[in-house]
């Protein structure tokens, strides 16, 4: 049978489109520019987050290298010769700020900066890191297993310490987790460094176990493993809404604290985009992303309050001096492992 001309002629344009379109959004994709980004953001807000930068810039591909807060600064400070990594996103600002006293960041002001809250990013002018959001200690109180036990609920850090409490406790690693080293952190700038190895020495004996995570204590507390969870407030919030009999308790003496922060690498070949990428990180967009989960955002004014959170919240934040934190690090970490090594998680 004979191909009319004018339909032979319809279909070979048709093809001939098909495969310049095809042609073109292959080449647009070899034209994406990749960006390496180091982060310990949860696998569902990494998702959104760069789905809507993405979206924003076509141009440029987020390539993310995850792991614990602890894991990835020691990784950056390993790299510290031979950086891989064109920006940091997602990972404690007191990491950052070791970063930065390593000389390991690129100092930008993002667009849009000036509408943050300023107590949540580097105070340098231009900063060297910019916050996100804050994330704050939580302990996590299953009530169904503490009525088993006959456990009651704590109000505070030191109630912790009692001794009806001993191997009901689970707690992040501070080498592993930025929320175990929140933890610590605090403990040593609330009390004294006397009085704060003090009080770790008598959690120490009512501990069960240290986790490589921040989130695992609560959750671990909310299937019934534990009673007690010692995390941080989102985590806490999600595992109550999934149903589990997990009450939040905000212990009297105060939270310790940190902050999501981003930073641009000074190693970075990719400047301008990294820098796009952080305007897009401290826009509002984004701040609303993080508002999904955090009680407190750098942009005012965004974030909403989260179930189970008290109202006054903000004010419950303990002082909390990141650039203390980041200078005494290695020597918090290495004096936490002589006293408490034994008790930690097998990796």
């Amino acid at each position: 049978m004979k191909t009319i001309p004018g339909i032979r002629r319809h279909v070979c344009l048709t093809l001939c489109a098909v495969a310049l379109g095809w042609a073109a959004s292959t080449a647009s994709a070899r034209q994406r520019t990749p960006l390496l980004v180091y982060t310990a953001l949860e696998t569902d807000a990494m998702r959104r987050y760069k789905s809507g930068f993405e979206k924003a810039h076509p141009d440029i591909e987020i390539k993310w290298v995850r792991d614990s807060t602890g894991i990835i600064t020691a990784r950056l400070l390993a790299e510290k010769a031979n950086p891989q990594a064109d920006v940091v996103a997602g990972v404690a600002a007191s990491s950052l700020a070791l970063l930065q006293q390593e000389g390991l960041l690129q100092p930008y002001e993002p667009k849009g900066f000036k509408a943050l809250t300023p107590a949540y990013s580097d105070s340098a002018r231009p900063p060297a890191w910019v916050g996100m959001d804050v994330w704050a200690a939580t302990i996590c109180f299953n009530t169904a297993e503490a009525k088993k036990r006959g456990l009651p609920r704590p109000q505070s850090w030191k109630d912790l310490t009692l001794p009806v409490y001993k191997g009901a406790i689970v707690m992040p690693h501070p080498a592993s987790s930025g929320t175990g080293f929140l933890d610590v952190s605090s403990w040593l700038q609330m009390w004294g460094e006397a009085e704060g190895w003090k009080y770790m020495d008598a959690l120490h004996e009512n501990i069960a176990q240290y986790v490589h995570s921040g989130s695992k204590p609560c959750k671990q507390a909310g299937a019934g493993e534990f009673p007690i969870g010692i995390s941080f407030e989102f985590r806490a919030h999600q595992v109550r809404k999934s149903g589990a009999p997990v009450e939040l308790v905000f212990p009297s003496e105060g939270l310790g604290w940190d902050i999501e922060g981003t930073a641009i690498m000074k190693s970075s070949q990719k400047m301008a985009q990294a820098q796009r990428l952080a305007d897009w990180m401290a826009s509002r967009q984004a701040n609303e992303i993080s508002a999904t989960w955090w009680a407190v955002v750098a942009h005012p004014g965004v974030a909403s309050p989260l179930e189970g959170m008290p109202d006054n919240y903000e004010s419950l934040l303990a002082k909390n001096d990141l650039a203390w934190a980041a200078r005494n690090r290695e020597r918090i970490l290495a004096e936490w492992s002589r006293r408490y090594e034994g008790k930690s998680e097998a990796r």
